[in-house]
């Protein structure tokens, strides 16, 4: 089977969209860390967008860090492939030319400090997730962790040769789901600079900057499935490279720029003074609503966000949460509708199409639940409301970890499922959770009416009896 390449482009079907730009013409203006499904799917998206709407010289080159295989999908198709926005009206192609190659650092380490360093660049981002940051457990850079072949390694090298041959500094911009994701990632890089090249953190300090942003689009895996549907949409191309995806995309950007940048916001991305509101409503209203579909969703034997969100009462607890008890927390930017956003929240879980997975979702629960639900509870209590549709959830996910959905991914799961097999009774359980001494305490302190709430339908009876057999 051919693949899709530039040579081939021609000979697509007339209703997928394709670039409206000479790529060869194109400088790069962008290198990315961390070129997986995401960012194809969402950042090389909005770049190949900006550059139909005639933008020009914002071409990307993508870096994996160790991995050769996305480089091996993208570079013998040119840098092209597919992205599948996929709803129950079927399936919409648009092939993305935006990146331009894939540089795999551990076997070109010196091409990767030369696209950092080339006069064209004016941005280096990232998704290289939140393990990718190389944090210690109190949030400073654990220097083992960041050693040469981390992306401190290679941007530091390639922002020493920029100072060295007087160009202009770089926009730092990270686009992982790391809340204050831009602070985060300038503190982490002064810390790394004063370690290896302190002499550069002036320079650095002067001449770049790291804006935060907000990232929201669901792209699952993608599956063999998937790769015959689209090579069949291609007319029997097949696409190594290829993302399916849902309609939906947001992408919040604090317009903090050290230089010249794409107009994204022409395409769909909002530029904004600052990115607060905007994370806070994605991790209490989107977040908090699909902890609570995973936990109750589980408990009711589901499988998928979209089968729980057909179900009329989990229907109700995810809208109760995000429009009761999330969204009066929230205080909203300059037009931020958080009311439509919830709308447009329900009507994403219910795309069939995606397949997206509970259990997947309840993975790492303690490490999610405090910003997803706890914050608001506690500035609910606080303001004197109660919240039912998140102590539901809390008291699902009592249940889930007594095990009653199967082994627990947490890495808290030892402790967490020991002190909820101690307990016959929920209400205890909950207690011992949230209490002062509690691996959970210090983000929310339930009342008695709180934690006999939970009691009353948490429900781990059963399978604690099962479980100390």
């Amino acid at each position: 089977m051919k693949r899709l390449s530039p040579g081939t482009l021609a000979a697509l079907p007339a209703e997928v969209a394709r670039p409206l730009y000479d790529r060869e013409a194109q400088k790069v203006g962008i290198v990315h860390f961390g070129i997986g499904a995401f960012h194809r799917a969402h950042q090389a998206w909005y770049t190949d967008a900006a550059m139909n709407e005639g933008d020009a010289d914002w071409a990307i080159t993508g870096i994996s860090l160790r991995s050769a295989g996305v480089a091996r999908q993208m570079n013998p198709q040119g840098g092209l492939y597919t992205v599948a926005e996929q709803s129950a009206e079927g399936a919409r192609l648009r092939i993305v030319g935006s990146v331009r190659n894939v540089l795999v650092a551990s076997e070109e380490p010196d091409a990767v400090i030369a696209a950092v360093a080339a006069p064209s660049t004016h941005i280096v981002s990232l998704t290289v997730t939140e393990k990718g940051y190389c944090r210690s457990a109190d949030g400073t850079l654990d220097f083992d962790l960041a050693h040469s072949l981390s992306f401190y390694y290679f941007v530091t090298q390639g922002l020493l040769a920029r100072a060295k041959a007087g160009l202009g500094g770089v926009t730092l911009l990270s686009c992982d789901n790391l809340a204050d994701n831009g602070a985060k990632l300038h503190a982490l890089m002064l810390q790394y600079l004063d370690r290896h090249e302190p002499d550069l953190v002036p320079w650095f300090e002067a001449n770049c900057t790291c804006p935060s942003t907000m990232i929201d689009r669901i792209v699952p895996a993608t599956t063999d499935e998937d790769r015959a549907m689209v090579a069949k949409a291609l007319g029997g191309l097949s696409d190594e490279a290829c993302v399916v995806t849902e309609p939906f995309s947001q992408w919040v950007i604090e317009d903090r720029f050290a230089g010249p940048r794409p107009r994204w916001e022409a395409v769909g991305a909002q530029l904004v003074s600052e990115v607060g509101p905007y994370e806070t409503a994605k991790l209490r209203m989107l977040n908090g609503a699909h902890s609570l579909l995973a936990y109750c969703g589980l408990k009711a034997g589901y499988e998928y966000v979209h089968e729980a969100i057909a179900d009329p009462a989990l229907r109700q607890l995810a809208t109760s949460l995000m429009h009761e008890e999330a969204a009066p927390t929230i205080t909203p930017a300059p037009g931020q509708d958080l009311a439509a956003y919830a709308e447009a929240l329900i009507a994403r879980f219910a795309n069939p199409c995606l397949n997206h997975r509970l259990i997947q979702i309840a993975m790492d629960g303690s490490q999610k639940i405090p910003q997803r639900w706890l914050e608001t509870l506690a500035e609910s209590a606080a303001q004197g409301r109660t919240c039912p549709a998140i102590l539901t959830a809390i008291s699902a996910w009592i249940h889930h970890l007594s095990g009653a959905n199967g082994p627990v991914d947490d890495p808290m799961a030892a402790s967490l499922s020991l002190i909820v097999r101690r307990y016959l009774s929920g209400r205890d359980a909950a207690e011992a959770l949230f209490s002062a001494a509690g691996p959970l305490s210090g983000y929310w302190h339930p009342t008695p009416e709180d934690l006999d709430y939970v009691g009353r339908h948490a429900d781990i009876r059963p399978v604690q009896t099962t479980l100390l057999q």
